[in-house]
């Protein structure tokens, strides 16, 4: 058997040092080696490392925050990725504006994660995550057609305190616990 390439997963944020960098890190660890995950920022704070709240928080999530460095989001980054999921609709926006052949393959992280819900485990091969997400894109590219929710996004916590950090981090995880669930099944 012949594995299938890691599915390229592109993460985005405003300033990359908090919100997506955090859902790299929790998709690594939750969807294993089948996926390639990274992140890039629209404002990124160039090399940066992982803002200090949100550090700890991906520590504890049982991620690995080491060696962070934050980017800049670019068109090339855009049109490597296979799935593009920005951490708020105006990440995503960036994102087709950028590199508008993305946009079928661009949704929230939140989005992505109920989209996934709402799709039937039977139309989802068996096999491995990379192999179960690029068959679940056109289906949920097409479930999308209903309106979008302003709770597809998550607030940036930047400078906002612990609290903005913690309910970030509990709105990344709690979507990352969600499409992990669908897309490790097989």
């Amino acid at each position: 058997m012949i594995d299938s390439p890691p599915l390229n997963i592109l993460c985005i944020c405003t300033g990359n040092v908090c919100r997506s960098p955090a859902a790299e890190r929790l998709l690594v660890h939750a969807l294993g080696p089948s996926v390639k995950v990274s992140s890039a920022g629209t404002w990124a704070l160039v090399g940066q490392p992982f803002s200090p709240p949100m550090d700890q928080l991906v520590l504890d999530g049982g991620a690995d925050p080491a060696g962070f460095k934050a980017r800049e989001l670019t068109a090339v980054l855009l049109r490597q990725a296979d799935l593009v999921l920005g951490m708020a609709r105006e990440h995503r926006g960036a994102a087709a504006e950028m590199a508008p052949a993305t946009v079928r393959r661009s949704f929230t992280l939140r989005e992505y994660a109920r989209l996934l819900g709402q799709i039937d485990p039977a139309r989802l091969p068996t096999g491995s995550p990379a192999e179960r997400a690029r068959a679940s894109l056109p289906l949920a590219a097409a479930l999308r057609r209903q309106a979008e929710a302003a709770e597809d996004d998550v607030a940036d916590p930047y400078r906002q305190g612990e609290m903005a950090y913690a309910q970030a981090y509990a709105g990344i995880e709690q979507a990352v616990r969600d499409i992990a669930k669908v897309l490790t099944a097989g």
